[in-house]
Order: structure tokens, then sequence, then C-alpha cells
């Protein structure tokens, strides 16, 4: 069986076309069990996962929670609140007591970027970025890139144009997947207030627009994302009324264009401020299929991962 080129998934930066096809193949495996009247496998059966959430999260959390209940493997919930680290425990700390317990695999979201990569370095599990700061957010993108193969009908990307629009800057989400898109082939505008659009923005090689009526005009599909105030250190724009004016994805703005946008937004969504209510729920919207699909997604790269240790594992003993 094909096995991934790394044991851990850190981002997208750098992962070779075959590694996101694979992981994207046996999405569609595991999307077709999640139909059944019984969605559980018992792939990981023995296997224990540690979901190590030192941010807040409720799609991304659950969804990788759901993913190791329908693998059979049992999971342990980590929380910064009211744990040794809210008491000042350091996360080198922390992570080695929970991996003496046995962990094999640890998906870990943190406020910091790079600090998935950072805990390779003292454990010995298998390591899934579910988020790591404003840095990368991969199986977001992957299950992106499949909602999109799946709704377009498409066995391959290339080509595809895809709009990537909003609060760049502070996205992890924008950055996995363009590092992702452009590696299958698609081509990449992100457009936003200049104030919203990262400082490395012509280093990540994609078109760069300020104007929301040019990015319509190139794209096939939008990918809408979520003013992120939280992270926000001052005012990047006058209001919301005047984002929404200028950036916000209406109806009626949508209806100037005679082509059907395929509409992605990874939630969770400021209805009326970068997308409006009946454009989320129009026909042309796949947002929930990206939820779906994120369980399929994220059932594919724990079993690969998995795979991927053992094999290097039987390597090295033989």
């Amino acid at each position: 069986m094909p096995v991934l080129s790394d044991r851990h998934l850190l981002g997208l930066e750098g992962v070779p076309q075959k590694d996101i096809q694979l992981i994207l193949d046996t999405a569609f495996t595991f999307r077709e069990i999640l139909d059944r009247p019984v969605p559980k496998v018992p792939t990981l059966q023995g296997q224990t996962v540690l979901n190590f959430f030192y941010e807040s999260s409720t799609r991304t959390r659950m969804s990788f929670e759901l993913a190791e209940k329908r693998l059979s493997a049992d999971s342990i919930n980590f929380s910064k609140s009211g744990s040794s680290a809210s008491k000042g425990e350091t996360l080198r700390d922390t992570i080695r007591t929970i991996e003496a317990m046995k962990i094999d695999t640890v998906v870990i979201r943190h406020s910091a970027p790079g600090s998935a990569k950072l805990m390779t370095g003292f454990i010995d599990s298998n390591i899934i970025n579910a988020g790591d700061g404003a840095h990368e957010h991969p199986t977001q993108a992957l299950l992106d890139m499949m909602t999109l193969q799946e709704h377009l009908n498409l066995k391959s990307l290339k080509g595809l144009k895809v709009a990537i629009l909003g609060d760049i800057k502070h996205s992890r989400v924008a950055r996995s997947n363009i590092h992702g898109l452009k590696t299958m082939g698609a081509e990449v505008m992100i457009c936003g207030p200049s104030t919203l659009l990262p400082y490395e923005a012509e280093a990540l090689g994609v078109h760069i627009s300020t104007d929301i009526n040019e990015a319509l005009e190139f794209a096939d599909v939008l990918n809408i994302l979520r003013i992120q105030l939280e992270r926000q250190k001052g005012g990047l724009f006058p209001s919301l009324r005047e984002y929404r004016k200028f950036f916000g994805i209406t109806m009626k703005r949508l209806n100037g264009y005679k082509k059907k946008f395929t509409i992605m937004h990874p939630g969770p969504l400021n209805r009326g401020v970068e997308i409006d209510a009946d454009v989320a729920d129009s026909e042309h919207s796949v947002i929930l299929n990206q939820v779906l699909n994120g369980v399929a997604v994220r059932m594919a790269v724990l079993v690969l991962l998995t795979q991927t240790h053992n094999k290097g594992k039987n390597r090295s003993d033989g």
C-alpha cells in the first residue's frame, strides 16, 4: 500500500503532489464509509490519538474526534483551560507527560506559528497540525480541494481558477490553500483590502488584487474567509459596514456575472459581513459539503500517517 513522504502533516508547503493526491483518493474511499448505515471501521483499533487544543475550536475539533471514532481509535481530549498549562507548565513538559501515557498521534492546535513542527523534535508520535497561529491549517485545505473535485466532478484541479477573498493576512486557511492548490495545478488569486493582505503576498506566487470585481472576473471558485477580529491588533478597515460594501459577497454582486460560482467558506460565517445569507444557503454553496468531507479527509490523514510511521519502523527493525 502506498505511504506518504512524511509521517507528520505540518502544512502543505513543500508537500509533493503525489502525497496530496493520495490523501484525496483515500478520503474519497472513507467518504463512502460515512454514507453506510453503520459508518465505522476498525482500521485504527488499538491506536490512541490526543486532540491537543491550546486554542478554541468547534468544527475542527469535532471533525477530528468524529474521524477518530469512525476509525475505532481511542481518543483523549486536552484543552488548555483547567490543565497544568494554565498553571505555567511549558508546552514541552505538558506534551511529554502526556506522551508517557503511550500516545500514537497528536492533533495540535496552537496560537504560535511553528508549534506543530517544534513538537516533532521532542516526541515520537505522529503530529497533525490543526492550525498554528496564522501559519497553516493543512486539513482544511485538503477538504476544500476534495470538495471541489467532488462538486465539480473533476479528476484534476489543473487550470481551475480560485479566488481567496477577505482576511488573508491572518488566515492559516488561505496559506494552506495557496500551497495545496498551486501544487495541484490550480490558479489562485487573493483579494482583500491592502491592509488585510500579507506582506509576503508577492512571494506566494499568486495573483493579487484589492478589487473584488477583478477577483469575480477571474474566478470559478470563491473561497470566502471570515474577518478575524480576534487576531487583529488595530483598525485595519473603517467598519464592518464599509467592508461589506466593498468586499462582501452578495447575490446582487454575483448576479452581475454570467457564470455560476462555487461558493466556499471554512466557517464560522459572519453572515451579512463577508457573505450574505442567501449566498451561503444557495445551490452554489458547498459549505456543508466541506464539513462532511472534513471528516473523510481527517480519517484519511490519520490512517496514512499511521501506515507511514509503521512502515518506517518496520524498515528500521529489519
